[in-house]
């Protein structure tokens, strides 16, 4: 007896029994067949997922990018909200410039909302619905299909609030820099790429739709919020400042004094621009009498003006932001405490007591 296979037709499946006879003596044909039971058995499969039609399908590897890079987005958010909140001043960038312009701003705010803040929760939702989907576990019953598209569309609001952003960057605010802001809307196209580029052709038609309606909505709301914002005053790249000595106001302690001249005696030097309000607090750390005996190099020694380079001696250990600090071949940015400013320089407390005891 000979049976047949399952014989993938197209996406249907059929099967067939066929049974061999003995040949007749009073046949003609040597041998002849015949059915014995005729069954089928059909299964025809569809291209929709058991979820629903999902028109957004992401690659599951996928899934890991997408929550690293919202990872990366939420500390970054999570710094600018605080510098927002608290009114702080971010690291002092290379060129100049007060480096909260742009925070400072009214375009800061959306309906009174620090943006920094709705970048975070936005940032927020891409790792927690990315993590989700990539388990296969979404909460509240929500299916595949509905959490895919819920990513989709927050990475297209966020790619479309990026490019909005941009434009009053390089338009209301001229010659202001914001490189954390900038960091923010490279993830946001980043993520919206990764998006996008899992979309079949065929299914282009279903979303290209839902990203216009999103991003009309998005310019429309920013704009009404923005709709009585002022630029800012001056920009960075507009103004002039001369050349001007800080003052320093506080008394400095012994141990302040010791740490001074030890770290004049190994070499160590510190990098700082004029207009930095982190550089002055770091002096303010040592106090008058100490600041005086550290190796301070100022890297715009004539002033600061649009065009104007950074003193030699800054840009050839390639310095990127004030205060900086080269101790030992190492290099320390921003504000240093000064227990820390001593383990790096090698200073043991032993040490320290001796020199405050020498005084």
């Amino acid at each position: 007896m000979m049976m047949a296979r399952f014989i993938p037709v197209s996406s249907c499946q059929f099967r067939f029994g066929f049974r061999e006879l003995p040949p007749s003596s009073s046949s003609l044909n040597p041998r002849r067949f015949e059915v014995s039971r005729r069954r089928f058995s059909i299964k025809c499969s569809s291209s929709e997922s058991d979820d629903g039609v999902d028109s957004v399908s992401i690659n599951s590897s996928t899934y890991s990018w997408f929550t690293g890079l919202g990872g990366i987005g939420m500390l970054d958010t999570a710094y600018l909200t605080y510098l927002k909140l608290t009114g702080s001043d971010a690291f002092c960038p290379v060129g100049g410039g007060t480096c909260g312009d742009v925070l400072n701003s009214d375009y800061a705010l959306v309906f009174g909302v620090p943006l920094p803040v709705i970048g975070f929760v936005m940032y927020g939702l891409v790792t927690a619905l990315s993590a989700q989907l990539g388990e296969g576990n979404l909460p509240f019953g929500v299916s595949k299909t509905n959490g895919r598209f819920a990513l989709f569309a927050a990475t297209t609001t966020m790619a479309s609030a990026s490019a909005y952003f941009l434009y009053i960057l390089s338009t209301k605010l001229s010659g202001s820099s914001c490189l954390y802001c900038l960091v923010s809307a490279f993830l946001s196209f980043t993520l919206f790429f990764l998006a996008v580029k899992d979309v079949k052709l065929q299914e282009l038609q279903q979303v290209v739709g839902l990203q216009i309606c999103l991003a009309l909505i998005v310019v429309a709301s920013l704009t009404a919020s923005y709709s009585t914002a002022q630029p800012i005053p001056s920009s960075s790249g507009d103004i002039e400042l001369p050349y001007y000595s800080t003052e320093i106001t506080t008394s400095s302690s012994p141990y302040a004094i010791a740490l001074a001249k030890h770290l004049n005696s190994i070499g160590a030097k510190m990098y700082g621009a004029f207009w930095c309000s982190h550089c002055l607090e770091q002096k303010e750390m040592f106090g008058r009498e100490a600041a005086k005996l550290l190796n301070y190099v100022e890297c715009f020694p004539e002033g600061y003006k649009k065009g104007t380079k950074i003193f030699k001696a800054c840009s050839d250990v390639g310095i990127e932001g004030f205060p900086t600090w080269m101790i030992n071949g190492q290099v320390l940015s921003g504000e240093v405490e000064l227990a820390e400013l001593a383990e790096m320089s090698g200073l043991s407390l032993d040490q320290a007591t001796e020199a405050k005891q020498l005084q």
